[in-house]
């Protein structure tokens, strides 16, 4: 039964199988959009989450956004920080349960519609929110600075741009 496990089931091309990475080719991801924004998202969260190290905004998505959105949009609703990070209300949810568990934020009931909450950022928040701001603007800089010229950079940010505001239009 030794063999049996042994068996190799490769067609013999006569070339050498690929060991490295350098070696293989990306198949049908080539030419997938969807593909290289998720190569990228992965490198650009690894790099960011080691420089927030332990920061309440470290590690997970839509956390900067909620903090800068909540700081600079005194009184801003649960549900347009939600559209604006284009996140689901729960997920949204359990971004300010920590932000509000850490005392980074408060909620308050919306004087003029009491079935609506208003976030506000507390001092503490709002400290968070200035170290954080330099840290994302010094990691941007620098780490795309090393994988493309900044002419190209101000291209690509214009086309997500505008890639971001058709989909918050379209509702997804």
């Amino acid at each position: 039964m030794a063999g049996f496990w042994s068996l190799d089931l490769r067609v013999d091309t006569g070339k050498p199988l690929p060991v490295q990475a350098a070696d293989l080719g990306l198949d049908v991801l080539e030419n997938l959009l969807s593909f290289y924004v998720r190569v990228l998202d992965t490198s650009v969260s690894r790099d960011l989450d080691a420089r927030l190290q332990d920061l309440e905004v470290a590690r997970g998505k839509g956390k900067i956004t909620a903090l800068f959105l909540i700081d600079s949009n005194p009184g801003i609703r649960p549900s347009v920080l939600a559209e604006m990070a284009l996140k689901d209300r729960s997920a949204m949810g359990r971004i300010l349960d920590h932000f509000q568990a850490h005392g980074l934020i408060t909620r308050q009931i919306s004087a003029g519609d009491s079935r609506a909450q208003e976030l506000f950022i507390t001092p503490k928040g709002a400290a968070l929110a200035v170290k954080v701001r330099a840290l994302v603007v010094e990691q941007s800089r620098t780490f795309f600075n090393r994988i493309m010229p900044e002419g190209e950079q101000d291209v690509l940010i214009g086309i997500l741009r505008r890639a971001y505001l058709r989909l918050r239009e379209i509702g997804a």
